[in-house]
């Protein structure tokens, strides 16, 4: 596998360029290959087997025609039901998933009342579940999946974007400082970040809001480095596919990441 090679990333929307945003500030020598597989979106509101088959075919996509030397999964429900088979299948590859950032959330909260927000698939799946009961001790979760959300953001709908960040972000409840009021939400769905300033409108400036694009990142350099595969120069270059409308990528691209 060669250095020059480029580092696959996908999703099943353009929600993993928020992922690939970060992946370009702290990689920036590396060359991309972007899929978002919105003819077969929304992931978070289907079944586990639907989810698995679409992260098969596309890695085999990305391996197959882009010889990727990485494989970054930026899409939460896919990680969350398909990472582990996908190690298995392909122990060779670097692989890199995301899931909601709990831990993170634990170490920042000073009211340890934390909202986590996401796809049904994504908090409904067992590796968040296990993860969450890891850390109830530690901190109260309010947990409330966001049916639709994701689709809005992926359609740029800024009506139903505002009404849908309104609905749940009143299901969460309190915002704030004080005891029993969440001071710190996590955005455990790609897309969200593109819909943060309507998020932050209902929860107050006082609130964190923890996404996870840099930490993949990191953690995408420190397996590139521990396989000697970094590409040490060069301008890194973007290319984007999309099994859905290319206009909506080409959009998503040029407003998020000024490409």
């Amino acid at each position: 596998m060669s250095s020059k090679a480029p580092i696959g990333v996908f999703d099943s929307g353009v929600g993993g360029l928020s992922v690939l945003r970060a992946l370009r500030a702290e990689l920036p020598h590396e060359d991309f290959v972007y899929l978002a597989d919105s003819g077969f979106a929304p992931y978070g509101e289907r079944g586990d087997a639907h989810v698995i088959t679409r992260t098969r075919t596309v890695t085999e996509r990305l391996l197959q025609e882009h010889q990727v030397k990485a494989l970054v999964m930026a899409c939460n429900t896919a990680t969350a039901a398909a990472i582990d088979l996908m190690r298995a299948a392909y122990p060779h590859l670097p692989l890199v998933g995301v899931e909601p950032a709990l831990k993170p959330a634990v170490a920042l909260s000073k009211t340890r009342r934390i909202g986590v927000i996401g796809t049904r698939g994504t908090l409904g799946s067992a590796k968040v579940r296990a993860l969450h009961e890891s850390l109830k001790d530690q901190a109260e979760f309010i947990l409330v999946p966001c049916d639709g959300l994701a689709d809005a953001i992926q359609n740029d709908d800024a009506s139903q974007i505002a009404e849908l960040c309104a609905r749940y972000m009143q299901a969460l409840g309190s915002f704030g400082n004080e005891e029993g009021q969440i001071d710190t939400l996590v955005l455990g769905c790609t897309h969200y970040p593109f819909a943060q300033q309507q998020l932050a409108a209902h929860a107050g400036e006082n609130v964190t809001m923890i996404e996870t694009g840099e930490p993949v990142a990191r953690q995408t350099r420190r397996l590139l480095q521990a396989a000697d595969l970094l590409k040490a120069q060069g301008q890194g270059q973007v290319a984007l596919l999309t099994t859905g409308s290319p206009q909506v990528l080409e959009a998503a691209a040029r407003r998020w990441l000024g490409i």
